[in-house]
């Protein structure tokens, strides 16, 4: 499942270009070195090659199902999981203390991307899991983290995140459900001030299982006041822990189930080995203490909860992206192996092609070429985006004050790319994928197919590619007086002025200038009037073509360090000249709209559909 061009590629990115072997420099990262690295990333790939690979496709057909007392999944998940556990990867950035191994976010991200390529499906039971009790090491009381973040570390429970509700999605100002305190002495639980849950949360991913003993819902609710309302709007949202099982302060099971149900399973187009569930929090099934209502315990305070819960967003916004660039990588690999062995068509000579002379490999075809180019465009550049915001997450946490204030700016401005270009762009690839192999890619005979039926979850997820737009340019690139985005061209500048020294970039460099100045003077143009309603009109076209320019960024600074007449650096800078050639012009359009304020799409009626 490692490839040696993804091998390859993983070590020009983390070594050659982002050169993490300096992190071991830093206390926190002192036990390390590039060896330690390489064996997490060695272990890791042998997991995901012999543990998830081999059962992805069974993991889509014999999806979850409810046989009206459990959730049912393949042996295989269960194994799959039980090997990442046994890896230590859920605890992996976490202290010695805790039993992690103190690694840095990149080399994290590096080795879960193994497992994204071979079953992101299967992997989203972990992932979840490490967001969940990440955000109780950052907003959890002492015995919050010991007894629920502890033992999701060590794999004994998973996690899940209650965000969404039937009614409200992206909208949760919206969100329904209440938490009434747990009688008089609610105050004095150990494991936090205790409520009863009443509501429904919907799309709840790893909502239902029995790969572990217990299931820790992290729910969002609002608390209603002494006139029995709540607050209108996000700042009523209060966050709970909200166990399946009950526990008690010592982490033991005490025996009874708390009041969460599963309703019903959602079934997807893809990402179909992750459980996905309608929860109902008390509607009586359950009764724990003779009462109905889901206990749960109040994390942070009242009203804090959307601010304890995007604690985790960036970290988990880079996973995303890197899953959506793992799933491209692999219908990459799947296609360029096909287009390789495929023979069809001849040789166009002088008199026409010659009937009688033998097929060629498809790949000699400069269509297929084309395809081939620009899924290597995205999934390669995709990978570099998610590894450098990774590097910036441990440079925020672990540089010196000026560095990590630089590198807070840069990921504030970064995530929402980071999230969405992958989403985007190698769901594309994926579909340029299941093109090469034709009329059999279509066919569930190869695995393109599944790759672009699981990718299409990541422009959903986790924020839609319109919450994303909205969040760059209606809150990112205005903050501060702008400061996240002239930190960012900073280190464009930086680049480019690098490339222009170099007689085979230059031609690049000055392009990528001229979109930068084209990016400026469109958001500039975007807010002239000062009306948010017509500057974010077209925030969707500026999140693309803001991610253009910041890839178009990426593949200069990546020919900077691919030096040499090697296949694997002529590779790299082909993949740059394609990306110049063929996708950077495509920023002429999306800002056309963006700088007039095109108000089309806000003055358009429904009834002129």
């Amino acid at each position: 499942m490692k490839s040696q061009a993804l091998g390859q590629t993983l070590e020009f990115l983390l070594y050659d270009w982002l050169k993490v072997q300096e992190l071991s420099a830093r206390q926190r990262f002192a036990e390390h070195s590039r060896e330690t690295f390489d064996a997490v990333l060695d272990t890791c790939e042998k997991i995901a090659r012999e543990k998830f690979a081999p059962f992805n496709r069974l993991a889509d057909t014999q999806e979850p199902h409810f046989d009206g007392e459990r959730v049912r999944l393949p042996e295989s998940t269960h194994a799959a999981m039980q090997a990442y556990i046994e890896s230590g990867m859920l605890a992996a950035a976490q202290d010695y203390e805790l039993g992690g191994m103190q690694l840095p976010c990149v080399i994290e991200m590096a080795a879960n991307a193994f497992f994204s390529k071979a079953s992101v499906a299967m992997g989203g039971y972990a992932m979840l899991t490490n967001g969940n009790a990440n955000l109780l090491m950052a907003h959890g009381t002492a015995l919050q983290r010991e007894v629920f973040a502890r033992n999701e570390f060590a794999g004994r429970w998973f996690g899940t995140m209650c965000l969404s509700e039937p009614q409200a999605g992206s909208s949760l100002s919206d969100v329904a459900t209440r938490a009434e305190p747990d009688g008089d002495g609610f105050e004095q639980d150990p494991l936090g001030p205790r409520y009863r849950l009443k509501g429904h949360k919907m799309w709840i991913s790893a909502g239902e299982h029995e790969i572990t003993e217990n299931i820790i819902h992290l729910v969002l609710a609002k608390i209603p006041g002494p006139d029995g309302k709540t607050t209108p709007g996000t700042r009523g949202i209060s966050l709970f822990i909200v166990p399946k099982h009950l526990v008690n302060e010592r982490a033991e099971l005490t025996g009874e189930r708390n009041d969460v149900a599963l309703a019903g399973l959602n079934h997807k187009l893809g990402y179909r080995g992750t459980t996905n569930c309608l929860l109902n929090f008390g509607e009586g099934r359950f009764k724990p203490g003779g009462k109905s209502g889901a206990i749960g315990y109040l994390v942070g305070q009242p009203g804090e909860g959307l601010k304890c819960m995007f604690h985790m967003m960036n970290e988990a916004r880079i996973g995303v992206g890197l899953g959506a660039v793992m799933l491209g990588y692999a219908g990459y690999e799947a296609s360029l192996d096909y287009a390789r062995q495929r023979p069809q068509g001849r040789a166009i000579g002088p008199g026409g092609k010659d009937a009688a002379s033998p097929q060629r490999p498809i790949i000699e075809h400069a269509d297929v070429k084309r395809m081939l180019l620009a899924q290597k465009s995205y999934v390669e550049g995709g990978l570099a985006l998610e590894l450098l915001c990774a590097r910036l997450v441990d440079e925020q946490h672990t540089a010196d004050a000026e560095t990590a204030a630089e590198a807070k700016q840069l990921l504030e401005v970064l995530i929402p790319i980071a999230k969405s270009w992958p989403s985007e762009w190698c769901l594309e690839a994926n579909s340029l994928a299941i093109q090469v192999l034709g009329g059999y890619g279509y066919t569930r005979d190869f695995p393109v197919e599944q790759y672009w039926r699981d990718n299409r979850l990541n422009m959903i997820h986790e924020g839609t590619h319109g919450i994303q737009g909205l969040d760059l340019l209606g809150r990112k690139v205005v903050m501060n007086g702008g400061a996240a985005l002239l930190a960012l061209a900073a280190r464009i500048n930086s680049t480019i002025e690098a490339a222009v020294q170099q007689p085979t970039l230059a031609e690049q460099g000055n392009q990528l200038a001229a979109a930068l100045a084209k990016l400026g003077r469109a958001t500039k143009n975007a807010w002239a009037s000062g009306v948010p309603e017509e500057a974010l009109a077209n925030a969707t076209p500026y999140l693309q073509a803001f991610g253009h320019v910041v890839l178009a960024w990426l593949w200069l600074d990546l020919s900077l360090s691919a030096a040499g007449p090697s296949d694997f650096a002529q590779g790299k800078r082909a993949a740059a000249r394609y990306f110049y050639a063929y996708e950077l012009p495509k920023i002429e359009a999306w800002l056309g709209v963006v700088g007039s304020r095109e108000a089309l799409c806000r003055e358009m009626r429904d009834s002129w559909f």
